[in-house]
């Protein structure tokens, strides 16, 4: 069916309830976004789908959401463990509520039974829950840092973690397989909760998860000591982190906590933000007007679905508050947490530590400093959640921490995605340490970078719009996989890694590799002095990345090399 064809099946078919064909009555003279909205079916991904709203089956709305849940639940039942239930959470955007009841009311009209949270939770919270409920998999209504027209929903399976070869492909295929919309089952929300098919879940899960979260705290007696002079800014940036961060902080016995007023409650439009983002910096305008008027020590920042963490601290030489980027924060929290452990006597046997291929490479030296492994995976932390299944599978080695760039790590076992709520609570400790020591993060941080090399990374981002974006995004790919370029400027590549390919190519005698990890299309260029950079087309947004690193002798150094391997990167492209 072309697209025009399907356009017509949605406006007249009496299965469209009639608010869906008034939206799509008023594009009737507008071909291109007609063909914007039918030309394809929204993409079902190894991880999810996500997408604006609307009505089409480019879009996300309640029938799309009911598809990509009868898929699911069709391969449940394939598995046969279709009585252990799926858990659901869902965020602060628009129609949120509703994808995630469609998701349940679906699930229970295949014999599933769901467990819904009563109100909004994070998405790592949705993690902890369903290995908690024991349930069989896990749905989570999100679109993440997207903007405001967004929305996503995202599929977890029994570990917790999303899912991963074979069971995404599978599932994937179930969801292709269904071609008529009037065979999506759904039932009566009260018949199903008199069925027991779907019950809501919530305090219970709260509690718990909090024991958990206050586990992975080392020294207790040294928040203790601070707690009346810390000074911490907050902003869960309109979405779902506020109530479980302020519970968490406050129970740890932080007195000055702020939250950023007119952030601190769920708004789907977020009107005080450009772009929901952490890693963007016009996202903390507010908390650090906030952050200047208390004299904080530092600033934090979680994402709608609160599994990425921004933040900034002071630096009290000059006053100012410095940015952290990912990275950053991830590299001091590893730091701490190895350290302590160690300290401590409580580092684990054959303990890892497990990070992304576009994460920093500081993560070799912290690692190896401490005696723990250093395990690389494909970006996505659901590589990183299937390597703690896979070690409590094999009994090789124990978990200490995971992360990656993109302003996601976890601290702890309790979930299998990143979770920005056990990094704020963790970068506090971290803060609460330094505090006691007369310094801060910054500090830290600039002491980490003398003791391991001050590395630095970037993005370089292209964004390509619609039909003809995704062909160019595509041409560039090829032409970079299939002849690979021999330098960036005056630094050589060393070896170029094909993901999609499996193999590793020596530029200099030629020889090939295997590169041991998942088929994925990424494109990675070694280079001399750890200096890399990573080509990745964007699994949820429209766009190519350009992954950079650079290792220097001094933070302007550093800085100096990796504008000038970005502009190579143009220069090439």
């Amino acid at each position: 069916m072309g697209y025009m064809e399907e356009y017509k099946f949605w406006l007249e078919d009496d299965y469209f309830d009639p608010d869906t064909k008034k939206e799509l009555e008023s594009i009737k003279d507008d071909a291109a976004e007609i063909e914007e909205r039918f030309y394809k079916e929204l993409e079902f991904g190894t991880g999810g789908m996500r997408g604006i709203i609307g009505a089409g089956t480019n879009r996300m709305n309640i029938y799309t959401v009911r598809k990509a849940t009868q898929g699911l639940a069709n391969f449940i039942l394939k598995q046969g463990t279709q009585g252990k239930g799926v858990a659901i959470s869902y965020d602060n955007r628009r129609m949120s509520t509703e994808f995630a009841n469609v998701a349940a009311l679906c699930l229970a009209a295949n014999g599933i039974k769901a467990y819904i949270f009563e109100s909004l939770r994070p998405t790592p919270e949705l993690s902890f829950a369903l290995r908690t409920l024991g349930c069989t998999a896990g749905i989570m209504v999100t679109a993440s840092h997207n903007p405001p027209e967004y929305n996503g929903y995202k599929v977890y399976w029994e570990d917790g973690a999303q899912v991963t070869a074979p069971k995404d492909k599978e599932i994937i295929t179930e969801v292709l397989n269904i071609t008529d919309y009037h065979s999506l089952k759904t039932m009566d929300k009260a018949e199903a909760e008199k069925a027991g098919l779907y019950q809501v879940i919530g305090k219970e899960i709260d509690d718990a998860y909090m024991v958990e979260l206050k586990k992975q705290i080392i020294h207790p007696d040294v928040i203790a000591e601070v707690a009346d002079d810390i000074k911490i800014v907050y902003t869960p940036l309109c979405g779902t982190g506020n109530k479980p961060v302020q519970r968490v902080l406050s129970e740890l016995g932080f007195k000055n906590v702020y939250v950023v007023p007119e952030q601190e409650n769920p708004d789907p439009n977020f009107t005080t933000l450009e772009y929901p983002n952490p890693e963007d910096p016009k996202a903390f305008t507010y908390a650090l007007n906030l952050a200047k008027e208390k004299d904080a020590d530092i600033v934090l920042a979680t994402d709608p679905d609160a599994d990425r963490l921004g933040v900034y601290a002071k630096d009290t030489k000059t006053g100012e508050y410095v940015a952290f980027t990912g990275n950053m924060s991830g590299m001091l929290i590893a730091e701490y947490v190895l350290r302590e452990k160690a300290a401590t006597g409580t580092m684990p046997e054959n303990p890892a530590m497990i990070t992304t291929i576009v994460t920093t490479n500081m993560t070799f030296p912290i690692a190896a400093s401490y005696h723990v492994k250093l395990i690389e995976v494909l970006t996505g932390f659901k590589f990183i959640g299937e390597q703690i299944k896979l070690f409590e599978q094999s009994g090789s080695n124990n978990y200490v921490f995971g992360l990656e760039e993109s302003y996601g790590c976890l601290v702890g076992t309790h979930a299998r995605d990143k979770d920005a709520i056990v990094a704020v609570m963790c970068l506090c400790e971290v803060a609460a340490y330094c505090k006691k020591h007369g310094k801060t993060l910054w500090d830290m941080m600039l002491e980490t970078y003398e003791k391991y090399g001050y590395f630095k990374e970037t993005q370089y981002t292209i964004t390509l719009k619609g039909i003809d974006g995704a062909k160019q995004i595509a041409e560039i790919m090829d032409k970079l996989r299939k002849n690979p370029p021999k330098a960036f400027g005056d630094l050589k590549v060393l070896k170029f890694r094909d993901y999609q390919e499996d193999v590793i190519l020596d530029m200099e005698t030629g020889e090939k590799t295997p590169t041991g990890l998942p088929k994925s299309n990424v494109l990675y260029f070694e280079l001399p002095d750890n200096n890399w950079c990573c080509a990745r087309p964007s699994g949820t947004e429209p766009k190519i990345k350009f992954y950079i690193g650079v290792k220097g002798d001094s933070i302007e150094d550093a800085a100096a090399k990796n504008a000038k391997l970005t502009e190579d990167i143009k220069a090439l492209l």
